[in-house]
């Protein structure tokens, strides 16, 4: 599979993801805070390269590629290098800076399920949404007995897998995943012709 065609399967998933985690926010009521980015603001977030790869690929293709791929190479902070923080002061405020092509891990986080040592679904959540969407939070738990439509983040990384198993299997920490995806792009086009228009390479 070209990886024009893995960044088309990968926006296929998460389109998909998209739908799913529109009706669970309905059906429950959970929503994220407005201008809240403390879940993007921490050092342990892991992710893998293949949710990445769209935006390695549309960095590439916007001719920031090599930019980019220093930037991250430079980069001394644990924390997501696309976050954009308001300010050094409130490093919990701010916003995606690429937030169309943010990761899986990015959409799932406060939608979706995980399951704990016994194989139960538990929401994967923040502190904030749990303490200030009390009941917001209690529908979403009854939604999982009853299972109703909730996202479940090994669900989507087994389909992500079936994509491309050798970039989905690793889980690094974020700025080595999205670098590793960014690698992945450049060291395909070194030796053919980038697509261009619409069609598929």
């Amino acid at each position: 599979m070209t990886i024009k065609n893995k960044v088309l399967a990968v926006e296929r998933l998460f389109k998909r993801l998209d739908k799913e985690i529109t009706e669970f926010r309905k059906e429950s009521g959970i929503y994220c805070f407005s201008g809240c980015g403390k879940c993007c603001n921490k050092p342990d977030i892991e992710a893998s390269p293949l949710e990445f790869l769209p935006l390695a690929f549309h960095w590439f293709s916007q001719g920031k590629a090599e930019e980019m791929l220093q930037k991250l190479e430079e980069n001394q902070s644990l924390n997501c290098m696309v976050y954009q923080p308001l300010s050094l002061d409130d490093p919990n405020h701010g916003h995606c800076g690429e937030y169309q092509y943010r990761g899986l891990i990015c959409r799932l986080f406060g939608y979706g399920a995980g399951k704990d040592k016994y194989g139960q679904l538990r929401m994967v959540t923040c502190k904030l949404i749990k303490e200030n969407q009390v009941k917001n939070y209690e529908k979403a738990v009854e939604m999982l007995k009853t299972k109703s439509t909730v996202p479940v983040f090994a669900d989507y990384y087994q389909k992500l897998m079936q994509i491309d198993f050798r970039l989905a299997k690793d889980m690094l920490p974020i700025n080595e995943a999205i670098q590793t995806a960014l690698e992945a792009v450049m060291q395909y086009y070194a030796y053919r012709a980038f697509p261009v228009g619409k069609g598929v390479a």
